[in-house]
C-alpha cells in the first residue's frame, strides 16, 4: 500500500537552525501515530512540514501523493492541524466560526451542527465571540473545525492541552472514529501516558530525527540508529 506520508532524509530549516534533520518516516492509512520526543525535539515542525506549511531543504517528501519539494500548497487542503495557535478568527463568534469552515470545507449545515453538538457547543456558547472563551473551549471550537472539515490526516500538537478529563477522553475517542473511518492521525506529546489510546504506534524523535519507531503496522519493535 502506498503511504499517505512518505518523509525520506528530510531537512527543515528554522531560520538558520535545522529542526528537522535527516528525518525519514512512513505512515499508512488509518494509522494512529505519536510523535513523542522533548520540547524542541521537532514534532511541531514535523507536523507543520506534513501540513504543507514549512519548505523542505533537503531530502524527498510526499503527502497524500503530492510531492513536498514542488505541491505543498496542494497539500493544505487535505490536512487538518490543530497547532498552538488556535486557527479560529477571535472577532467571529463560535457559530460564525464553524460557518466559515463548514463553507470552504463544503460541508453541510447539518455536519456543522452535528460537530458543534458532539463538542459541547451548542447553546450558550453559539453566540459568544472566541475572544471570550476560555483556552479550553476554544480548543474545542478549534476541534470542532477539524471535524467538520474530515481530513485526510489529522495533525494534532498536545491536543489534550487545557481541557479537562472529559475532553480529553473525548479526543481520544475523536481520534479514534478518525482512524476507523481511513483518516491517518498523527499526535505530537512529550506526555503519552496521557493519552489513551490503545492501538497506536510511537515514534521518537530527538534533535531533529527519529531514534526510535514500534513499526508500521506489524507492530514490531525497530529502533532507528
Amino acid at each position: 500500500m502506498t503511504p499517505v506520508i512518505d518523509l525520506q532524509n528530510s531537512m527543515v530549516l528554522l531560520g538558520r537552525f535545522p529542526a528537522l534533520t535527516d528525518l525519514t518516516m512512513l505512515a499508512s492509512k488509518g494509522e494512529i501515530i505519536i510523535v513523542k520526543g522533548p520540547n524542541g525535539a521537532g514534532k511541531s515542525t514535523l507536523l507543520r512540514l506534513c501540513a504543507g506549511l514549512l519548505p523542505m531543504k533537503q531530502g524527498t517528501g510526499s503527502v497524500l501523493g503530492f510531492d513536498l519539494t514542488t505541491e505543498r500548497m496542494s497539500v493544505r487542503p487535505h490536512v487538518g492541524l490543530l497547532g498552538h495557535k488556535t486557527g479560529l478568527y477571535a472577532d467571529l463568534t463560535v457559530e460564525e466560526n464553524m460557518g466559515f469552515w463548514a463553507q470552504i470545507s463544503n460541508a453541510s449545515s447539518a455536519d456543522k451542527r452535528s460537530a458543534m453538538d458532539l463538542l459541547g457547543l451548542k447553546g450558550r456558547l453559539e453566540s459568544v465571540c472566541v475572544r471570550n472563551l476560555s483556552e479550553g473551549q476554544r480548543r474545542r471550537v478549534s476541534l470542532a473545525t477539524l471535524v467538520v472539515q474530515r481530513p485526510s490526516i489529522w495533525l494534532l500538537d498536545e491536543p489534550h492541552a487545557a481541557l479537562d478529563k472529559e475532553g480529553k477522553e473525548l479526543v481520544d475517542s475523536l481520534i479514534i472514529e478518525a482512524s476507523k473511518a481511513g483518516a491517518t492521525v498523527l499526535i505530537a506529546s512529550h506526555e503519552i501516558d496521557k493519552v489513551g489510546l490503545n492501538q497506536k504506534r510511537i515514534i521518537e524523535i530527538a534533535g531533529g530525527s527519529v531514534v526510535s519507531d514500534t513499526g508500521e503496522s506489524h507492530g514490531k519493535e525497530n529502533n532507528v540508529t
